[in-house]
C-alpha cells in the first residue's frame, strides 16, 4: 500500500508539473521567481516605450560576461525597461544575446530588431516608478 501512495504521489507532482505555467523561453519558473508572461498587449505597449530609448547595454567580444550582466542588472532594477545591442565583433546575434541575458536576469525578452533587443522586468525597489502595464 506504501508503495501505490507513492506512486500516486509522484505521478500527481509530475501531472502537476506539465500543467503549471511556462515561462516565454518553455522552462519552468523558479520557486522565487514570480511569473509573468506577457500579453500581446502589455508587449505591444512595451515596445512602443521602447522604440524612444536608446541602447544602453551593449554586447561586444566578450559576449555576456559576468561584469555585463551586473551592469544590467543594476539597469534594469532602476528602469524595468532597458535596450540593447550587439556589436559587430560579437559571436553572438541580438536574439541569442537577448535571449541570454533575459535567462540571467530572470526577465522577458520583449522584441528584436536587426542588432538590437528591449528587456523588461519589474523593478523590486520602492523608489522606482514602475511601469503600468495595461491589462486584458
Amino acid at each position: 500500500m506504501q508503495g501505490f501512495t507513492d506512486l500516486t504521489l509522484w505521478w500527481s507532482e509530475r501531472y502537476r508539473k506539465t500543467l503549471m505555467p511556462r515561462t516565454a523561453r518553455g522552462k519552468l519558473p523558479r520557486e522565487s521567481e514570480t511569473y509573468m508572461a506577457l500579453t500581446k498587449k502589455q508587449i505591444k505597449q512595451l515596445r512602443g516605450m521602447a522604440n524612444k530609448l536608446n541602447p544602453i547595454v551593449q554586447v561586444g567580444k566578450n559576449d555576456l560576461s559576468e561584469n555585463a550582466i551586473k551592469q544590467a542588472d543594476d539597469i534594469i532594477e532602476r528602469r524595468e525597461l532597458i535596450k540593447g545591442s550587439v556589436l559587430d565583433g560579437s559571436g553572438l546575434t541580438a536574439k541569442e544575446a537577448g535571449e541570454g541575458l533575459a535567462e540571467q536576469l530572470d526577465a522577458e525578452l520583449v522584441q528584436v530588431i536587426g542588432n538590437r533587443f528591449v528587456i523588461y522586468r519589474r523593478s523590486q525597489r520602492d523608489d522606482v516608478e514602475h511601469i503600468r502595464l495595461v491589462r486584458e
